[in-house]
């Protein structure tokens, strides 16, 4: 039996999709740098709710992304699990797979930009992969699973069974991003497996053929290094979720964020975005990213001003940074001048506020001076964080 809500959120349904539609706000809960050219959205592109196998309502999952400071989500059932969890009494005959992103919308007053996305999951290669600004889940093939009291994978599934619902949803101009590697590690003997790559052949072949463009460096609350060694070499669009199948329980930091470096805030810029590889990962409070984005990121974050004056007698370049964001970064200076005030060259920059430094002394009284500093907190790739510099003109007075 269908529950009277249920009969009546089409309704809802019809006058939000029938809408003018208006560019929405940025949540500015979270206070991050903008580069230029482009604005910093904060997404979670990988989440699932009742109608696959989450524990939440849809309209939650906005409420819930709103409150943790996001501008975008992604739902992403698993397209060979449209079963409701038995807390809810809907007949499972009437279920679509699109149903969580069409109740999502109703959600009144709503700042959250909402992708349509879904999860295919084969247990094999290429195992668990993200489909997003699709057209209509209900239409992506799952002749791979066979139906018994709930879909399971077929024990000899066929590669075209494999491939077609990739096919589909580069039909539907869609965007596919391989989630977290080696988390099937458990259900698939690699030791049989021909070829023991992560990245498999089946992988290579998507990404040949314009299919898979993105992999999930960050799932949950865990950072994958070999994930993000595979998004180097192939050039992937890189990705941070949280995987969500209950409410958001991260509580000694944020959840994990996919920042999205856009024109605007809308469908079509974000999908720009992303087709470009123009994101980042925050994770806990280290950012993770190519140098493109990640170093006029950090540069943006921080102003900085100098000024003459003594030390024990000494002339040294006084200089305040500002840093403007929520993000503490920590960081290390080189120079061919010592910071006296930090013997070991190192601080953090605590999130709205300013750190001083006194470099020198400048006894040859140069017109600037190069200042190099390295950031422990923003990762360019697995084994080297990002270094950039600064060339601080020296005041006359």
């Amino acid at each position: 039996m269908v529950p009277k809500y249920y009969k009546y959120f089409y309704y809802f349904l019809m006058f939000s999709l029938l809408a003018e539609a208006q560019e929405l706000e940025r949540n500015d809960k979270i206070i991050l740098a903008d580069i230029p050219g482009y604005i910093t959205l904060k997404g979670d592109f990988h989440m699932h709710t009742v109608f696959s196998d989450g524990h939440v309502w849809p309209t939650f999952r906005v409420r819930e992304a709103e409150n943790d400071g996001l501008d975008i989500i992604a739902l992403t059932e698993h397209t060979g699990n449209s079963r409701v969890s038995h807390d809810y009494d809907v007949d499972h005959d009437v279920i679509k797979k699109d149903i969580s992103y069409d109740i999502a919308k109703t959600q009144p007053k709503n700042q959250v930009l909402i992708i349509k996305g879904a999860e295919i999951s084969p247990g094999v290669p290429p195992f668990h992969n993200n489909a997003i600004f699709i057209q209509k889940a209900d239409d992506i093939p799952i002749d791979y699973l066979e139906m018994g009291d709930k879909y399971v994978m077929k024990k000899n599934a066929t590669r075209e069974e494999l491939m077609a619902p990739f096919l589909e949803v580069k039909r539907q101009g869609g965007f596919v991003f391989y989630n977290h590697p080696m988390h099937l590690r458990q259900f698939y003997n690699w030791e049989k497996a021909e070829n023991k790559d992560v990245f498999t052949d089946f992988h290579k072949e998507l990404l040949e053929m314009g299919i898979l463009g993105g992999v999930e460096v960050v799932n949950g609350g865990r950072y994958n290094s070999m994930a993000h060694r595979i998004a180097e070499k192939y050039r992937l669009t890189m990705f941070a979720d949280s995987d969500a199948h209950h409410d958001i329980g991260f509580k000694d930091s944020h959840r994990p964020m996919t920042l999205v470096f856009a024109k605007s805030k809308t469908e079509e810029a974000v999908k720009d975005a992303i087709l470009n590889g123009r994101t980042m990962i925050y994770h806990k409070d280290f950012l993770i990213g190519r140098i493109r984005e990640a170093e006029p990121f950090f540069k943006s974050a921080i102003k900085l001003e100098a000024k003459m004056d003594k030390y024990k007698n000494m002339p040294i370049l006084k200089v305040k940074i500002l840093n403007k964001t929520d993000v503490p970064y920590k960081i290390t200076f080189h120079s061919d001048y010592i910071v006296q005030n930090l013997p070991m060259q190192r601080t953090t920059l605590i999130p709205h506020d300013n750190t001083e430094i006194m470099i020198g002394p400048l006894w040859d009284k140069p017109k600037e001076i190069n200042l190099e500093i390295e950031i422990q907190s923003i990762l360019v790739s697995p084994d080297n964080s990002l270094k950039t510099e600064f060339k601080i003109p020296v005041p006359t007075k």
